[in-house]
């Protein structure tokens, strides 16, 4: 029967809603996320598109593929038709259980509810899969599975029904399980199962997205069909993304590496920040980003900071779907129940996260401009306590915690950077950032909304090259590229309207070219317009002075920053950093009031200028 169903399939009807001239032509010039690759154009549709043939139907109801084998019996599955398939004790060590939840990047994902060397995904080919609901974007968790030596990603178009009879198609392309990006993949597993025993190997599994039509409830979704012989595109799971009405975005960081820690057993983390946009409620998001395990949450509280590691206030517990703790599986996230803790604008806040086991690495921000604090081992839960008494060792850097939203409110504006928008010079602990910066001067005028600020900088983050490998702990933890990072950081943060992408200047240090840089901006402005966020380009402030700061790389920035200047096609509006900071003189080199004392990051001056520079009304 899944046979007969599998050849199951819808076309379309040759048409699409246009868009502008200037934004079409900067989707087509970057349709392409490095990586798990996600676009979408609504001015046109697959080639193979007709009319509807057949019902749609429940995608477990189209499964005609096992990639699923329990250590012992590793033959009852083969995933890629050589024999190979996902450990069922990897996954349960990872918290991929069957008809687990793993809400990943916002969308509520499940792992197929089938039991190892039982059919739990389909071989896409062109079939109607039946779905529902509203968004701004549709998720898929997918493998591609090559019939020999490439590792080529395999997918090709297909399209979205609407219950109002209107379609729009997408392209979806999803890289090879043994051989694709580990940076992009959603989970990393340890092993490969095979007919004849089980290998040392990294398995991926990886989660694209592609937009919706925002406001248009879904009736369909139709596979891409398959493309020729070369490899197979495997759908395990697809969900909409809802759109987060009545929260805003208020604060968050971006996970920049896995690191090796203590190891830690039964402590309190005690971890400070600093709230933009206010409000009434509170949650929060915790992420297991880059592990292979899952990790145990005991019970988290949220409280405005007193002094130091003292609550001003009793603290607030959080639950999480009704319960004191959670467990997060390896690369997903969760959002706790919203409660009626009010936050006030830019404001410390302490959130404690009591971990009951024993974690010997964590995903991570490694650099915070901020001191937190933790419980020493064998500690317990301290998330209720007022006091500072039991948090006797700082931590710089924040595990786990990637976010803070609150209720109501305009939405939010992404800061993407490196170690300049992460606050490095700055002065630590003081909230001088120039995202911070930003956030009291919108707080402090009525001319625009009152946008919370969320600053997704990663020190040492380059556009083009990722520094953090994507896998296991590492000591770089840089991040991987702007470009990589763009889905979970960017389109996927609470209610973001406007993305400010101010990065580049350790690409050129490290030799990359203006064109390999103006390339990856183009494609990522590409698709955050597709998901209809505003794009704002910063150009690249100046770092002469600085030991790699060379000619070759000032020319690249040079470069970099007419093509930012110019590009009034690709950019929604160009905030002049450069400008704002550099010596008439010298122009390579800032100015000596703005120098951080390296010749490559501001100080609070510096930062100050930066902030000063955006117009606001050009963030809407």
């Amino acid at each position: 029967m899944t046979r007969m169903l599998r050849t199951t399939k819808l076309r379309a009807p040759v048409g699409g809603r246009h868009r502008p001239a200037a934004r079409a032509r900067a989707v087509a010039a970057g349709l392409v996320a490095a990586g798990a690759v996600c676009a979408l154009s609504l001015t046109g549709v697959p080639a193979h598109a007709g009319t509807a043939a057949a019902e749609p139907l429940p995608l477990e109801r189209l499964f005609d593929n096992r990639a699923v084998s329990d250590d012992a019996r590793p033959q009852a599955a083969d995933f890629d038709g050589q024999g190979g398939s996902f450990s069922a004790q990897d996954l349960t060590a990872a918290g991929w259980t069957p008809g687990r939840l793993l809400p990943i990047d916002g969308a509520p994902l499940r792992w197929p509810d089938s039991a190892p060397g039982r059919p739990d995904n389909v071989r896409a080919d062109g079939q109607a899969v039946r779905l529902d609901g509203r968004g701004d974007a549709l998720s898929f968790l997918v493998a591609g599975s090559s019939h020999g030596p490439a590792s080529a990603a395999a997918g090709g178009g297909g399209f979205v029904r609407y219950r109002d009879g209107s379609r729009t198609p997408y392209h979806l392309r999803a890289p090879d399980w043994r051989r694709g990006p580990l940076t992009t993949k959603a989970v990393g597993l340890p092993h490969r199962n095979t007919a004849d025993g089980q290998r040392t190997e990294t398995t991926r599994l990886y989660v694209v997205t592609v937009p919706l039509a925002r406001g248009r409830e879904i009736a369909s979704v139709v596979l891409p069909e398959r493309q020729g012989h070369a490899g197979e595109l495997h759908v395990f799971s697809l969900a909409v993304r809802p759109a987060a009405h009545g929260w805003t975005g208020s604060w968050a960081t971006s996970t920049s590496g896995y690191a090796a820690v203590g190891p830690w057993t039964d402590r309190t983390l005690r971890l400070i920040v600093h709230s933009s946009a206010g409000g009434p409620r509170t949650r929060v998001r915790l992420e297991n980003t880059f592990a292979q395990r899952a990790v145990r949450i005991g019970h988290v509280s949220v409280a405005v900071q007193g002094s130091g590691a003292a609550t001003a206030g009793r603290p607030v517990p959080l639950t999480f779907g009704g319960r004191a703790g959670a467990e997060i599986p390896a690369g997903a996230q969760r959002f706790s129940d919203p409660v009626g803790f009010r936050v006030p604008p830019d404001t410390n806040l302490l959130v404690s996260i009591h971990l009951p086991q024993t974690v010997r690495a964590l995903p991570v921000h490694s650099y915070s401009n901020q001191v937190s604090y933790l419980s020493a081992d064998g500690a317990g839960d301290r998330t209720g306590e007022r006091g500072s008494a039991a948090f006797g060792e700082k931590l710089e850097g924040w595990p786990l915690l990637t976010g803070v939203d609150v209720g109501g409110g305009p939405g939010s504006v992404v800061a993407l950077g490196d170690s300049i928008t992460d606050g490095e010079r700055a002065t630590p602990g003081a909230n001088g950032r120039w995202p911070d910066l930003l956030s009291r001067r919108l707080l402090g005028q009525h001319t625009v909304p009152r946008l919370g600020v969320l600053n997704h900088g990663i020190s040492g983050n380059r556009v083009v090259t990722d520094r953090y490998p994507g896998a296991g702990t590492s000591t770089i933890k840089s991040g991987v590229s702007a470009e990589h990072r763009l889905e979970r950081d960017v389109l996927a943060q609470t209610s973001a309207r406007t993305v400010v992408i101010f990065e580049g200047v350790n690409d050129i240090r490290a030799g990359t070219t203006a064109d390999e840089v103006i390339g990856a901006l183009k494609r990522m402005a590409a698709v955050a317009h597709g998901r209809g966020m505003r794009v704002v380009a910063a150009t690249i402030a100046p770092c002469g002075g600085f030991f790699d700061c060379t000619a070759q790389a000032e020319a690249q920035r040079v470069a970099i920053n007419r093509h930012i200047r110019q590009a009034t096609d690709v950019y929604d509006a160009v905030f002049d950093f450069d400008a704002a900071i550099r010596d008439p003189h010298h122009p390579e080199r800032m100015l000596p009031r703005f120098d951080g004392g390296d010749h490559l990051h501001p100080n609070d001056a510096g930062m100050k200028a930066f902030s000063d520079a955006v117009d606001l009304r050009k963030l809407i």
